[in-house]
């Protein structure tokens, strides 16, 4: 009589992918960051070579978490046909718009991560892969605008510009953390007031639009 052999199919190996969001899944289901990679692995049956194969330990990945959340807002920025279109306000007013909804599809953790000892937003390690992304990006923005300008003194300094869009950065995620709004609505009140206060202040066109953003600050500070 005729045999068949089984066939063994090797288990897929998990991406990264697959083993940040087991991170971020054994993070709130836990309430708690795993004592220990072992401990991390043998509860969603992965293997230590597993992740060590994409992250070196957790520190590192909790700062890819981050640097996928700005690739991908990207990607989503660029999907847009009319994004290389744009003026470079415009292209600051996409990204954040579309980087605070990542965000915010990822609430939960996010506050989680950032609640970490209570520590200053501006001094948290995980978030420093991400300042050099934006950053980044913002000195693209203004060396394009640069480039439009005749005479040097018109142009802008893009290590002040992109030093200013990390600060206004961290000023909308605390905002945003905050924010208790329908929908997250103060926020992008929020996003789209400071963003054309920083472009009209290197436009020379500030006053109106600075006290509009502080009234608006006021406003919500004394709510």
């Amino acid at each position: 009589m005729a045999t068949t052999k089984k066939k063994t199919t090797a288990k897929k190996a998990p991406s990264k992918f697959d083993i940040i969001t087991m991170y971020m899944e054994y993070v709130l289901e836990h309430e708690m960051y795993p004592k220990s990679i072992y401990k991390f692995c043998k509860a969603n049956k992965i293997t230590e070579a597993d992740f060590y194969a994409h992250f070196g330990n957790i520190d590192g990945l909790k700062k890819e978490i981050w640097t996928i959340l700005f690739d991908k807002t990207m990607e989503v920025a660029h999907a847009n046909e009319a994004y290389d279109q744009f003026t470079s306000r415009e292209k600051m007013l996409t990204f954040f718009y579309s980087f605070f909804e990542m965000l915010t599809l990822n609430r939960s953790y996010i506050l989680f991560a950032l609640s970490e000892h209570d520590m200053a937003l501006k001094n948290m390690e995980q978030l420093k892969g991400l300042r050099k992304q934006i950053k980044s990006f913002a000195s693209e923005l203004i060396a394009e605008d640069n480039e439009d300008k005749q005479f040097k003194i018109t142009k802008n300094p893009t290590s002040l510009f992109s030093e200013g869009a990390w600060i206004q950065f961290l000023f909308l995620l605390k905002f945003w953390m905050d924010d208790a709004s329908a929908g997250f609505e103060k926020t992008d009140v929020a996003i789209e007031k400071s963003v054309n206060t920083i472009f009209d202040v290197f436009d020379n066109t500030p006053l109106t639009n600075i006290l509009d953003l502080g009234k608006f600050l006021w406003k919500e500070r004394t709510m």
